[in-house]
C-alpha cells in the first residue's frame, strides 16, 4: 500500500508556508508539541484522523506525530482539501490520502485507506471515518482503543450508534468540550461563515436581510455576526426555548415558510436534513443566496433544487445558479456543502488552536483510559478544559484570580 494519494506532491512548499503561519499563531499547540518531542506520549501508537484537510489541521497532525504517533490522514469534505498541505503533510513523512475535488466514491476510497492504517486512536470530523469502519471494516474494530469527534453532527450520529448497542469502543465528544463549542462553534464559526460569504459574493452584508436558520453554537455565532455587520437577522427555530432565546437577544423569530420572502442571504447550521426545502425557495427573493454550515449538504435540499431547477450555471466561482419556473434564480454557494471551509479557510487559528488541543488531551485521555471507559460516548473532562483555558490565558499574558482558603471553605458549608 502506498504511503500518499495526493494530488501532485510538488504543490508541498506552499503547504509547508501556510503551516508555519498557523504554527505561529496557535500558541496551545506549539506548547504541546514541545512536549510531545520530550515525553513521546504516543509512541509505537497509530492514529488515522479524517479533518479538514487544510493548514491547521496538518499542524494538528504534525504534532501527534512529534509525540510518538504513526499518522494516517484523511480529509472530511471533498472540496476542503488544500492539496498544497496534503502534499506538505504527505513530504513531511506521513500517511495521507485526500485530493480537493475528489469524487464522493474516490472520498470513500480515502477514508478507507486511512482504516488500512489499522489504527489505535480515530480522530473524525463528522463521523464518516467511525461510520465507514463500522459499516464495511469492522474487522479493523478490534485494534480501535477509541476515539474523539470534533463536531455536532458527528456526535449526534456517535450518539445513535450508543443508543443502537452498536458502538464498538469509547469516543470523545470533542464538540461538547466547553473550550470547543464556546468559541469554536461561537465565534469560529461566526467569523469563517461571513468571511467565507463576504468573499465569494463581493456584496455588502449591512442592509441585507439574513436568515439564519437554527439557533445552536454554531448559529448564534452566524447571528451574532451577520448584526455586527449591519444586517437584520431572522431566525427560524423548532426548539422553543432556543426560539426564545434569540428573541431576546434581539432576533426576529418566526417559521422558515414566513420568513422565506424576507431573506437576502439564507444560512443553514442544524445538523439537520432539508431545514430549507424547494417550497421555501420558491417563496424567496429573485437572486437569493443559500449557504450552509453544517457539516453535510443535506440542509439545503440539493437533489430536489436539481430537479426543480430548469437551467444551472456558474454564476460565480464557488457559487451556482439555479433557474426556477417562473424565472426566479436562487443563487447557492460551494454546492451546499460546508460554506466556510469547502469555499473559503475554515476558522481563524487561534480558535483552531484550543479545539485542537482539546483533541490531543483527548486522544492522550483515551490512551491512558480506554480500558475503563467502555463502549460509549464520554465527555471531556473537566480537568481538560480547565488546563487547556488556563494555557490559552497564559498565551494571552491573562492572570485570573483564585479562591482563598476562606471562600472556598464559605462556597462548601450549608451555613451562611
Amino acid at each position: 500500500m502506498k504511503n500518499y494519494e495526493v494530488k501532485d506532491i510538488k504543490l508541498a512548499p506552499s503547504g509547508h508556508q501556510k503551516i508555519e503561519w498557523v504554527k505561529n499563531n496557535m500558541p496551545l499547540l506549539r506548547g504541546l508539541e514541545e512536549e510531545f518531542r520530550k515525553t513521546k506520549p504516543f509512541a509505537g501508537i497509530k492514529i488515522s484522523l479524517s479533518v479538514h484537510m487544510e493548514a491547521k489541521t496538518a499542524y494538528l497532525c504534525l504534532v501527534l506525530a512529534a509525540g510518538g504517533a504513526q499518522m494516517s490522514v484523511t480529509g472530511s469534505n471533498t472540496l476542503s482539501t488544500q492539496d498544497d498541505v496534503a502534499a506538505a503533510l504527505a513530504d513531511a513523512g506521513l500517511k495521507v490520502f485526500a485530493v480537493h475535488g475528489a469524487t464522493d466514491e474516490e472520498y470513500m476510497r480515502h477514508i478507507e485507506m486511512c482504516l488500512e492504517h489499522k489504527p489505535n486512536i480515530i480522530i473524525d470530523d463528522g463521523g464518516d471515518l467511525v461510520g465507514l469502519l463500522h459499516n464495511q471494516r469492522p474487522d479493523l474494530a478490534e485494534d480501535v482503543w477509541g476515539g474523539c469527534e470534533e463536531t455536532t453532527t458527528g456526535v449526534i450520529r456517535l450518539q445513535a450508534m450508543e443508543k443502537e448497542g452498536i458502538l464498538k469502543f469509547p469516543m470523545v465528544a470533542v464538540n461538547d468540550a466547553q473550550c470547543k463549542h464556546l468559541f469554536d462553534n461561537r465565534y469560529g464559526t461566526g467569523q469563517s461563515v461571513w468571511d467565507s460569504i463576504m468573499h465569494n459574493t463581493n456584496l455588502i452584508i449591512a442592509s441585507k436581510t439574513v436568515v439564519v436558520v437554527g439557533y445552536g453554537w454554531c448559529s448564534r455565532g452566524i447571528a451574532m455576526r451577520a448584526s455586527s455587520l449591519g444586517a437584520k437577522v431572522i431566525v427560524t427555530e423548532i426548539d422553543p426555548v432556543k426560539a426564545m432565546e434569540a428573541r431576546m437577544d434581539g432576533f426576529d423569530v418566526m417559521k422558515m415558510e414566513q420568513a422565506a420572502p424576507y431573506g437576502d442571504i439564507f444560512v443553514t447550521a442544524t445538523g439537520c436534513k432539508h431545514t430549507i426545502t424547494v417550497d421555501h425557495m420558491r417563496n424567496m427573493k429573485d437572486r437569493a443566496i443559500l449557504a450552509n454550515a453544517g457539516h453535510f449538504n443535506v440542509e439545503i435540499d440539493m437533489a430536489g433544487l436539481e430537479t426543480a431547477a430548469e437551467e444551472k450555471k456558474e454564476t460565480r466561482e464557488n457559487i451556482m445558479g439555479y433557474k426556477l419556473p417562473g424565472g426566479k434564480w436562487i443563487n447557492v454557494l460551494a454546492e451546499g456543502k460546508l460554506v466556510n471551509i469547502a469555499a473559503g479557510n475554515g476558522h481563524p487559528a487561534e480558535i483552531m488552536d484550543l479545539s485542537f488541543a482539546v483533541q490531543s488531551m483527548s486522544a492522550m485521555y483515551i490512551k491512558d483510559h480506554y480500558q475503563e471507559l467502555g463502549k460509549k460516548v464520554i465527555d471531556v473532562s473537566a480537568e481538560i478544559d480547565d488546563k487547556i483555558a488556563r494555557r490559552k490565558l497564559e498565551a494571552w499574558g491573562i492572570q485570573i484570580d483564585a479562591l482563598t482558603p476562606d471562600q472556598q471553605q464559605y462556597l462548601n458549608s450549608w451555613q451562611v
